[in-house]
């Protein structure tokens, strides 16, 4: 493989109160970026300020991870707002985030959407013309992690937001570039070894790989693992070691 620079994120600070989501401990040992959820699919200001401190601690970048407010769903279905207060939920999410990195000693550098926000961020341009300008409005410094070859992607482009754009490392993609829906069998991945090996051929080729066996070009600049899934610090491990012995730099993408 020539030599390559890759970002490894997850999302985290998806607990709320006493209920706790995923090892965030053990994932911020592995990973160079963190995305925080900000209090409305998962979060509050304590464990906010927890993961931001401990981030801060490990040298690993962070960022907002705004969703929609729906804490019994995990931010994981889709709500018709309008694009007005789509922008504002958005706004609100990321000064949350903003505050209590501050608070923690540290500072966020990104936003990346979340859940059925996320995804509809890359497929919807009214959500995704929302989001990038909910962005614009409180940090136009902050960089847009967006899914690659969505919405969101092109349209912050536009605007002259910074992009970076994000693979999914244990998620399948249909032959538009969209992720299967997780109702589906096969839509989460869950063999470390597998995963590792995938995504050491998208990055080889530049592309995305899809369930039929299709590329799809795209420039690739940070991998996602998802904290929330069962074999998560695993599969992170692993694939940080195949990155890196196969000659990849894992940095993160903005130095916080």
């Amino acid at each position: 493989m020539t030599a390559l620079v890759i970002d490894l994120n997850s999302d985290m600070g998806e607990g709320f109160g006493a209920w706790k989501m995923g090892d965030d401990s053990a994932m911020l040992d592995i990973v160079t970026s963190a995305n925080v959820a900000c209090g409305l699919h998962a979060g509050d200001p304590e464990v906010m300020a927890a993961t931001f401190e401990r981030a801060r601690e490990k040298g690993v970048s962070v960022g907002a991870h705004p969703g929609y407010p729906d804490l019994w769903g995990f931010g994981r279905r889709n709500i018709p707002f309008t694009s007005g207060e789509t922008e504002r939920l958005i706004a609100y999410q990321i000064g949350a985030a903003e505050a209590m990195a501050a608070y923690a000693g540290h500072r966020i550098t990104h936003v990346k959407l979340h859940g059925a926000l996320g995804n509809l961020g890359q497929q919807n341009r009214d959500v995704a013309l929302a989001a990038c300008r909910a962005i614009k409005a409180v940090n136009d410094k902050l960089v847009c992690l967006t899914i690659a070859l969505g919405e969101m992607e092109r349209i912050a482009q536009d605007m002259g937001l910074t992009i970076r754009s994000e693979i999914f490392a244990d998620r399948a993609y249909t032959d538009e570039g969209f992720l299967v829906d997780r109702k589906l069998p096969g839509a989460v991945l869950h063999d470390s070894d597998v995963i590792a090996k995938r995504i050491l051929s998208m990055l080889e080729e530049g592309a995305i790989e899809t369930v039929t066996g299709k590329r799809l070009k795209t420039p690739i600049d940070s991998v996602c693992v998802h904290s929330d899934t069962p074999s998560a610090v695993d599969i992170a491990r692993k694939l940080r070691s195949a990155l890196e012995a196969a000659g990849v730099a894992v940095l993160p993408f903005v130095i916080g």
